[in-house]
């Protein structure tokens, strides 16, 4: 099985990237976030017809928004919609099924907190720790998972090598040591392993997000992997590969983000 997450920041306006990226890819399973649009208007039936018929849609209009399209069949979970809002608020930023071999994947889109890293004056970063704080408590208390799959647009870059400069942005909102401490606690709360970075040293640098605002993004290169594939251990044998697809980043009228793949088995 090969998974892919992708902060799609609109999947109407950059349809023809996700089709041309199934198309190249091989994917089974991908994961959007930002898909910045209802349901009713979410191009299902394009995507059904590039063989992606087993779908999960939860978005809002405009902002926000995740969905799940598959090759694989797949149930919900969870609830009768396989979704949940956080932080008593109903943001489109979380699903989650089961697959036919009962492997279960995990869909997220956290918070990005605005600019400023104090949540004492910045309600966006106050949103964000709460809702790293209450994943991780609902994590813990589902300890008995097996085969689980978490991705998405987790909107931190935790280690050093993450980011383009590690002193530069010890200060900024995404790789600050409070949301870093916050998403390592999420994800030993769940017992995962990150899958990325099982084939990148962490001495190594690795981004999945490059700017809008960079003239030459590839040239500047000022980089963050914000983009995170975690499994669990029993699936730790399993893994083959992982891709970050930095090429897409280069694409007409593409998204900030890049896709990431990670295949599990032969």
């Amino acid at each position: 099985m090969k998974i892919a997450t992708w902060n799609i920041n609109s999947v109407r306006l950059r349809l023809a990237n996700v089709e041309r990226f199934l198309a190249e890819s091989d994917t089974d399973v991908l994961c959007l976030q930002e898909t910045k649009t209802v349901d009713d208007t979410f191009p299902a039936a394009a995507l059904a017809a590039a063989g992606y018929k087993h779908q999960m849609i939860h978005g809002q209009k405009s902002y926000n928004g995740v969905a799940i399209v598959s090759r694989l069949p797949f149930v919900a979970t969870g609830d009768a919609s396989g979704s949940r809002g956080w932080c008593g608020k109903e943001d489109c930023r979380h699903i989650w099924a089961r697959l036919g071999d009962g492997t279960e994947v995990h869909n997220f889109y956290i918070p990005a907190g605005g600019d400023i890293p104090d949540p004492a004056v910045n309600d966006k970063f106050a949103h964000k720790l709460q809702f790293l704080d209450e994943v991780t408590t609902w994590l813990a208390e589902h300890t008995d998972r097996r085969k689980a799959v978490l991705v998405g647009d987790l909107n931190i870059a935790p280690l050093e090598h993450d980011v383009w400069s590690h002193k530069a942005l010890l200060d900024v909102v995404s790789h600050t040591p409070i949301e870093v401490d916050k998403l390592n606690r999420m994800q030993q709360a769940g017992g995962f392993v990150d899958a990325v970075r099982h084939f990148t040293p962490a001495a190594e640098k690795l981004y999945s997000w490059w700017s809008y605002r960079a003239k030459d993004w590839n040239a500047a290169d000022k980089g963050r992997r914000l983009d995170h594939v975690w499994v669990t251990p029993d699936l730790m044998e399993g893994l083959a590969k992982a891709e970050i697809h930095r090429p897409v980043r280069g694409w007409v009228q593409p998204s900030d983000h890049a896709p990431v793949t990670v295949t599990i088995g032969s």
